[in-house]
């Protein structure tokens, strides 16, 4: 079975890398933990690898709204050997690679126009801007999975319970174009949904007020995933906040929804390799 290799960004305020890490090494991938750094400056490079993830955290404070200045880092600084590290993520997809991103690392994708990119013309067409409730919200929220969605691969997924950790989580689309062509495309992969599976805007079940109760994105070709809720806090039975309730109710797989999420990527980067 051949080794899936991962890059997990980190640096400049990013927080969740030793967890993200952690989540590919449980779903059978290898990971390395690379400063943003390393890569711009041609120390690192993507072609060694299958996946990049940008993970969660506060990237440059947030100083210019969640996401901004790491996604102009990437998008515009030059690099060593000329071009960007954003052509250089470009390429990397035109190779086969797969991006995700988390939480801050979903808002650096959309903020830099990788996603959901409906025209192909790398251009910002959503944000992911401050939730409805005005503040912060940490919470656990339930999220299902669009069969029909260019990432297939997550189709087979049951709905999940995952925590959100975000202040600017509320995806609004650019026009009423960009938001037909999500839903004509099935690039709204992954909603925020009640009990019973349904999608639903009622808050506190959606947390920030998404339009489409978008929860995540990808692109028209299943390999640029990014969502807001964190799946690699959720690796464990005993990462829920009621672990001890649910034992005492006979649930006995001490796997945590997050790192079925990481499972099924993994899975899938090995079928298309």
């Amino acid at each position: 079975m051949r080794q899936v290799k991962a890059l997990v960004v980190t640096g400049f305020g990013i927080n969740c890398e030793e967890e993200t890490a952690a989540a590919w090494r449980l779903a059978g991938a290898s990971a390395d933990i690379v400063h943003l750094n390393d890569v711009l400056q041609g120390r690192v490079s993507l072609d060694r690898h299958d996946a990049v993830s940008l993970p969660g955290g506060f990237s440059f404070g947030d100083d210019l709204g969640a996401g901004k200045a790491l996604a102009n880092r990437i998008r515009y600084k030059p690099l060593p050997c000329g071009g960007t590290l954003f052509d250089e993520l470009a390429r990397f997809l035109e190779r086969g690679g797969f991006i995700l991103g988390i939480c801050n690392g979903f808002q650096a994708l959309v903020k830099m126009g990788l996603l959901p990119n409906t025209g192909g013309a790398y251009e910002q067409e959503v944000s992911l801007t401050t939730n409805d409730s005005g503040r912060f919200e940490g919470r656990w929220c339930r999220l299902s999975f669009l069969d029909s969605a260019p990432a297939r691969f997550l189709g087979g997924l049951p709905p999940m319970e995952l925590p959100v950790r975000h202040k600017e989580g509320r995806m609004v689309t650019r026009d009423e174009q960009v938001r037909s062509r999500i839903v004509e495309l099935s690039l709204n992969c992954m909603a925020y949904c009640d009990e019973g599976g349904a999608s639903t805007s009622e808050y506190p079940l959606n947390p920030n007020g998404s339009e489409l109760c978008c929860a995540g994105l990808c692109d028209v070709t299943g390999r640029v995933l990014g969502l807001m809720p964190h799946p690699e806090a959720c690796l464990s039975l005993y990462n829920y906040p009621d672990w001890g309730s649910r034992r005492r109710r006979g649930e006995r797989n001490e796997e945590g929804a997050g790192l079925r999420f990481f499972r099924a990527i993994v899975d899938n980067i090995r079928r298309d390799s």
